[in-house]
């Protein structure tokens, strides 16, 4: 693609690794559900019943997708998190265990049922998601002051915005102060700004176009949308800043120019879950001291990997999946 197609000359640059560490786990912050998942031939509209078919449980909830995600691809992954006193919480606790992820920050809590999300696919892969967060939403600073020898193991602590903001600016601060590389996927799209004291301890964003969109204030409608909002997020002082684009691939800054990483071209069933995939992914190839556009190429590979099965975990890939 000719670079000046892309005004980049804006952009602040954005080195193309990032920062060594002995450490060598992925600490992973965030939601943990049970997917509720049922497919049709084309969404309802309002007031509209529609028979649908191929229902199925799944576990989900974008912390424990992205956790699942490294910890396939061969990550040494510890998750933080919250869920109820249930089945669903304690199917939740067992599934990472065989996962082998590492649940010793992962609570238990009487005062709120395990987070639930009720998933409507179609036949083109698209999907709808409603949320009921439950006991991701009873996380607290407390839990994560009680966390602190997880954290002091990381290299790389991954957020989402499935658990409260205040909670996530306390992990963003002890990460820091950790020496861990801070990443934010600020999923769902945020409906308010995010506090500063949160994003100036952020050191990757990685938004999609519609939340690219919601903390920029620019309208990322096409391509070359793409370096003006990237140019209003580094405002906010994030220093390195990912765009996920779908089935196009993502793109980055580096060195001042603006690189898109293409995807592989597969007929995409689900795409639940794809995001999720991308960070587990690139964070586990980063972990690697992989360069950056490496990086975005094996969380595309990945990602493009899990869209061509149903669910959310069920659909991530292993490391031989992704390599081969």
């Amino acid at each position: 693609m000719p670079k000046n197609e892309w005004r980049c000359y804006k952009i602040k640059k954005m080195k193309n690794t990032v920062k060594k560490t002995v450490k060598d786990r992925i600490v992973v912050v965030g939601s943990a559900n049970m997917d509720m998942v049922i497919s049709a031939a084309d969404f309802p509209q309002p007031g509209e019943t529609l028979t649908g078919y191929g229902f199925m449980t799944n576990h989900g909830g974008k912390g424990a997708n992205q956790a699942v995600a490294a910890a396939r691809l061969g990550a040494n992954v510890s998750f933080v998190g919250k869920v109820g006193d249930d089945d669903f919480g304690r199917a939740t606790v067992e599934m990472m265990r065989k996962e082998g992820i590492d649940v010793s920050a992962l609570t238990i809590t009487k005062d709120a049922p395990t987070g639930v999300a009720l998933i409507t696919t179609i036949p083109n892969g698209e999907n709808t998601i409603i949320i009921e967060p439950g006991a991701n939403a009873k996380l607290t600073t407390e839990d994560i002051e009680k966390a602190k020898d997880v954290f002091s193991q990381a290299a790389i602590v991954l957020m989402q915005l499935e658990t409260p903001v205040a909670t996530l600016t306390k992990v963003a601060a002890i990460a820091k102060q950790q020496g861990a590389l801070v990443v934010l996927n600020p999923a769902p799209a945020p409906t308010a700004p995010l506090p500063k004291e949160l994003l100036r301890n952020v050191d990757l964003l990685i938004p999609n176009e519609t939340e690219a969109s919601a903390m920029s204030g620019v309208a990322v409608e096409t391509e070359a949308d793409i370096p003006t909002a990237m140019e209003r997020l580094q405002t906010l002082g994030i220093q390195h800043i990912i765009v996920t684009l779908g089935s196009k691939g993502a793109c980055t800054c580096i060195d001042g120019e603006l690189l898109l990483v293409p995807s592989r071209k597969v007929e995409a069933v689900d795409t639940t879950a794809a995001g999720d995939t991308f960070c587990g992914a690139l964070c586990t190839a980063l972990l690697q001291s992989k360069k950056m556009p490496e990086a975005m190429l094996y969380g595309c590979k990945a990602a493009a990997v899990s869209v061509t099965r149903r669910g959310a975990q069920m659909s991530m890939p292993y490391k031989d999946e992704v390599e081969n």
